[in-house]
């Protein structure tokens, strides 16, 4: 038998979730079977996997030792500096490179999450060692080659907050973009379906309802066209994987230098040109929250940084 005492991260969340990522080498089948045998106790009393945690609760676990895994050491290489937009005490707001991915593959570690967490760590503000569960992360994510705003929860009661704030649309992302060739018309919205294909790492867009095709939702407004194309602000009204430039391919604009959605090779150019620039915390005004102080502010990639 183990007992395990709940942390502030470890609050807030459903019992059998928190086991999940606690015990994450134990198959969900005989968690849920050890909350049947009366295994799993909160408090001296039987839990129910739907229980949620509170800070301080005492879990015993009448559970086999193979699956409590004893924590690594904590190692973090040495990487770049992350470009800070935004910070306070429960989120962070980076600016990503293009060419950076969010998070990590088997061959690729150095991610910019992998970079949230060594700035933190070395702040002394995270220390896995001292976690759990939780370790902060991303709300949201852009492509490996666009470059732009997202923002991480460095709590896990802010992250979840960030999290369901996204969902509900109270988080609106505006982007830039240069244009291959202007749309007939010069401010719009686009609605259709997008549909992805995983083995070519690409979506396409359908017209109508579909197995396994999404709804997706873009709003555009054309700023200025000359002779380096055509600049165009775009604000995300879903958030589908690639939906910026699948839909302003589906008008006939593709990005510029996304070669991947139609537009024309250029030179060496392997990215698009789009830049999340701006996230605006459009908070619904009847609701509370550990971030309602950043009810109605924007932040925004400095002009000259552009």
């Amino acid at each position: 038998m183990k007992t395990i005492t709940a942390g502030k991260n470890d609050a807030g969340q459903r019992l059998d979730k928190f086991l999940l990522k606690f015990l994450n080498s134990m198959p969900k089948s005989l968690l849920y079977k050890a909350f049947r045998k009366k295994r799993i106790k909160v408090n001296g009393k039987k839990a129910d996997a739907t229980y949620v945690l509170m800070e301080n609760d005492v879990l015993e676990l009448y559970i086999n030792d193979e699956f409590f895994l004893e924590k690594k050491k904590v190692s973090f290489a040495a990487l770049p500096l992350i470009d800070i937009i935004y910070e306070d005490e429960n989120i962070l707001i980076a600016d990503k490179p293009k060419g950076v991915l969010m998070h990590g593959t088997k061959t690729d570690q150095k991610t910019l999450t992998s970079n949230l967490l060594a700035y933190l760590y070395n702040k002394g503000e995270y220390n896995p060692r001292n976690e759990q569960s939780f370790s902060p992360a991303f709300a949201n994510r852009i492509d490996r080659n666009t470059r732009g705003l997202v923002v991480a929860g460095k709590n896990a009661a802010s992250l979840r907050e960030l999290n369901e704030r996204i969902r509900n649309g109270e988080i609106k992302k505006f982007y830039i973009c240069m244009l291959s060739k202007e749309p007939v018309q010069r401010s719009g919205e686009i609605e259709t379906y997008l549909k992805k294909d995983r083995a070519k790492n690409k979506v396409y867009v359908c017209d109508k309802e579909d197995i396994g095709a999404q709804y997706a939702k873009t709003r555009y407004n054309v700023l200025k066209t000359g002779k380096d194309g055509v600049l165009c602000e775009v604000e995300l009204i879903t958030g589908r994987t690639h939906q910026i430039r699948a839909h302003m391919a589906y008008i006939g604009c593709p990005i510029s230098g996304d070669v991947k959605y139609g537009a024309q090779k250029d030179g060496e150019k392997t990215y698009q040109e789009l830049v999340s620039y701006k996230l605006l915390f459009d908070f619904k005004e009847s609701k509370e929250g550990e971030l309602s102080y950043l009810a109605g502010r924007s932040f925004t990639i400095p002009q000259n940084k552009l």
